[in-house]
């Protein structure tokens, strides 16, 4: 039998509604079963240590489970694109540092997933100065007097971070193109060994999180130079910024947000995000907050995605000027 072209825009017309009814409730009823919340790092990082409470207060707000999956690998493009790809409907989260948002892709020729268009935000969770260090045979107590230091050398003078496309390493580069120096990127994998070259001499300066140099710091075993936020830290209250020295462009931090797969609908997005909110205004988020140096960053979804667009231009301009790469 031949259905006629008007009695299918008939349907479309009165199914739309219902299904959009049917749609909505499902999303109001949501979550009904385990959520999976990827972190594509290793356990034990800012990104594993924001989600966990996090995690733990959605499970009791929501009455279903979120349990965490360490995802690691390819600069945290692999756990990522697992959520990119995701189906969106609430089950499979992101948390993650801001590298595969706003740095891979300049970075890597080809990335599996594009953030902007791919991912749907939902709050900021962390924003962690980046903290400028030297061993204590460095001459130099301030960043004037590396800076002078540093231009002194005849030889080639180095610098370590966690790894190619890390904040750490973005930062390195924006610090050598801002002040003009002659400095070489040696990446590592991970904090804790750029850390101990460092505390062993091999190295003789490095950007790192507040998070993972504190303890070092309040051992007097590294030399803090400059800290890299818009303003003093209260972890570090006598360090100055590289803006109070004279380089107000130099203010970098290494964020962490929280994401769904894109076209995830608006009233689950909205959800997480109120309930996320609250959990950061718990004690044990709280004490997140105070030990990584981060202020209160909790914001709506579309603050956080005008927030990742600037983040992002600036960091793609930073990669170009420097060619910096993943190599």
């Amino acid at each position: 039998m031949k259905v006629s072209s008007r009695f299918i825009k008939l349907l479309l017309v009165l199914g739309s509604p219902l299904a959009l009814i049917s749609w909505n409730a499902s999303a109001q009823n949501w979550p009904t079963s385990t959520v999976t919340v990827v972190v594509p790092w290793p356990p034990g990082g800012p990104s594993d240590i924001a989600a966990r409470p996090i995690s733990k207060n959605l499970t009791e707000a929501l009455g279903q489970p979120f349990v965490i999956d360490n995802r690691a690998g390819g600069g945290g493009n692999i756990g990522s694109a697992a959520v990119a790809k995701a189906a969106p409907n609430g089950n499979t989260l992101l948390i993650t540092s801001s590298a595969p948002i706003v740095i891979n892709p300049s970075l890597y020729k080809n990335m599996p997933f594009d953030p902007l268009k791919d991912l749907a935000p939902i709050t900021n969770l962390l924003r962690v100065p980046l903290v400028l260090v030297a061993h204590p045979s460095v001459p130099a107590n301030n960043l004037n007097e590396l800076v002078a230091y540093i231009k002194k050398q005849k030889e080639s003078f180095a610098y370590a971070s966690a790894g190619s496309g890390t904040p750490q390493h973005l930062t390195g580069e924006l610090f050598k193109s801002t002040l003009k120096l002659d400095i070489t990127h040696i990446p590592y994998k991970g904090s804790a060994p750029a850390i101990s070259d460092l505390l062993g001499g091999h190295v003789p300066i490095m950007f790192d999180s507040m998070i993972a140099i504190m303890p070092h710091i309040r051992s007097g075993k590294v030399k803090v130079i400059a800290v890299s936020s818009d303003r003093r830290s209260p972890l570090i209250p006598n360090v100055a910024t590289f803006a109070e020295s004279g380089y107000p462009s130099l203010v970098s931090y290494a964020w962490y947000g929280f994401f769904a797969p894109a076209r995830t609908p608006k009233d689950i997005i909205g959800k997480l995000n109120a309930e996320t909110l609250k959990a950061m205004k718990q004690p044990e988020f709280q004490k997140v907050l105070a030990d990584t140096g981060s202020e209160f960053v909790g914001t709506s979804p579309e603050a956080f995605a005008e927030f990742i667009k600037g983040e992002s231009a600036k960091w793609s301009k930073v990669v170009k000027e420097s060619g910096a790469t993943v190599d």
